[in-house]
């Protein structure tokens, strides 16, 4: 066998085991643990999975095995993880060929249209979580047992306390050339933001996927368990994960615009980005807020804090975190819908889709809302999980982005669907706390 070029980058780190990670259409990550010794063979394309098995991927029990390639550029050594361990994202192959219901794999298609028209895409992502505990009896609570604030956002005593944590990723991501440059005190007790610098979409999307596996196992060595579920508590404010979008080519920014009525500083292109994306904003929901319980984030009447900074329609403004899509400046434009939950690779991939079409045919979404307003006709995004899916199904343009004929897509809204039915028929504490003795 030639010789490996995973093996030397793992000989430069000292690395002696690496994961061999993909995500399924949920965004596990699915790893098998590989000794350095064998990296030639990993590399070639040999490591072989139950796809069935792993989750919601596209196939049966039946269907031939799922084969792990690696892309070399983004190898990442995890020394602080454990010392001597590397994670590689690989794309899944079938018989040869890339496995279309691999997200990693519907990404890059959708980044080979975009190159296909001499674009790149550059994205950002904004990674929110909470650090628990979780007592005998199943009940939550901050891992921090003071940070008890009716509004904790940006709290400098709660930063601190968990500052062993937090320097922890953050020297980590730094490490790594990451460029961390924030990390700070959200909005409910025991919630927490890291911030990275912007990238390709892919990198970004890699990024994320690495982030929560470091966050989790770097929280779990401290004896707290770190969740990016959207709503854990219903009381606090949820987890999203904002997503910073642009598009280029080469080395022109295409967003900024000198000649912009509407005064935000953007292109005749970003506006038809934007009017893609809130065209399409009730599909691209199912991607974006893709779980159950997303839809108690967005629901949600209350807060400690007074605010649940999630958007209820489709609508775009300027400095105004109320809605959809905030445009903070001219260089870029803030999708606010997206939650904790979310695959990036699909999360991002739906939304280039729906900016692109947006673009393709001309779409303006007219004049940004006021601060505190919204447009007369802005959709009404959708209040549950089964709402978004019908949407997708509805919306022909984003079940044929993830690739095909739309059989892809429509896999992806049938374990959605499921998903939905499945919480829908558990008889939940609500239910007989409400109804036990009701009538």
């Amino acid at each position: 066998m030639s010789p490996s070029r995973l093996a030397d980058l793992a000989a430069a780190d000292g690395v002696r085991f690496i994961l061999a990670t993909f995500v399924d259409m949920n965004g596990k990550p699915c790893a098998k643990l590989v000794p350095v010794e064998a990296a030639a063979e990993l590399e070639a394309g040999e490591l072989g999975f139950a796809g069935f098995a792993a989750g919601a991927i596209g196939q049966r029990p039946e269907d031939p095995d799922i084969l792990a390639v690696p892309d070399l550029d983004s190898y990442t050594p995890l020394g602080f993880i454990r010392p001597g361990l590397a994670l590689v994202h690989c794309d899944p192959h079938v018989n040869g060929e890339p496995w279309p219901y691999a997200p990693r794999v519907i990404l890059k298609k959708v980044l080979a249209d975009l190159a296909a028209q001499k674009l790149e895409a550059k994205v950002g992502a904004e990674v929110e979580y909470f650090l628990v505990h979780r007592h005998e009896d199943g009940t939550l609570h901050p891992a921090d047992a003071r940070d008890t604030s009716g509004q904790p956002c940006y709290d400098a005593r709660g930063v601190t306390r968990m500052y062993e944590h937090l320097t922890g990723v953050s020297e980590a991501m730094n490490s790594l050339g990451w460029g961390n440059y924030a990390n700070d005190h959200e909005d409910g007790n025991g919630q927490f933001e890291q911030n990275f610098a912007y990238a390709d979409a892919l990198t970004t999307a890699d990024r994320v996927v690495t982030l929560r596996y470091m966050i989790s196992m770097l929280a779990e060595s401290r004896g707290m368990t770190a969740t990016f579920m959207p709503k854990p508590f219903t009381d606090r404010t949820g987890t999203g994960m904002h997503l910073h979008m642009s598009l280029w080519r080469g080395d022109e920014p295409l967003f900024p615009g000198t000649d912009d009525a509407h005064g935000l500083g953007l292109s005749s292109l970003a506006y038809g980005f934007v009017g893609g994306v809130l065209g399409h904003a009730p599909a691209l929901l199912s991607f974006i807020a893709p779980t159950v319980n997303s839809y108690k984030r967005r629901g949600a009447t209350s807060t400690a804090s007074g605010a649940t900074w999630s958007p209820t329609r489709a609508s775009y403004g300027g400095n105004d975190r109320t809605h959809l899509i905030r445009v903070p400046d001219g260089n870029r434009i803030e999708l606010r819908g997206t939650d904790g939950s979310a695959n990036p690779y699909l999360a991002i991939a739906a939304t280039l889709a729906a900016g692109l079409d947006g673009i393709g045919r001309g779409v303006q979404p007219g004049p940004p809302s006021r601060p505190g307003t919204f447009p007369e006709g802005a959709a009404t995004l959708p209040p549950t999980l089964l709402h978004a899916v019908e949407a997708l199904r509805s919306d022909e343009l984003l079940l044929t982005a993830l690739g095909g004929d739309g059989t892809i897509g429509r896999y992806y809204a049938d374990v959605k669907e499921d998903e939905f039915l499945r919480w829908h028929n558990t008889v939940t504490p609500w239910e007989i706390d409400t109804y036990l003795t009701a009538v």
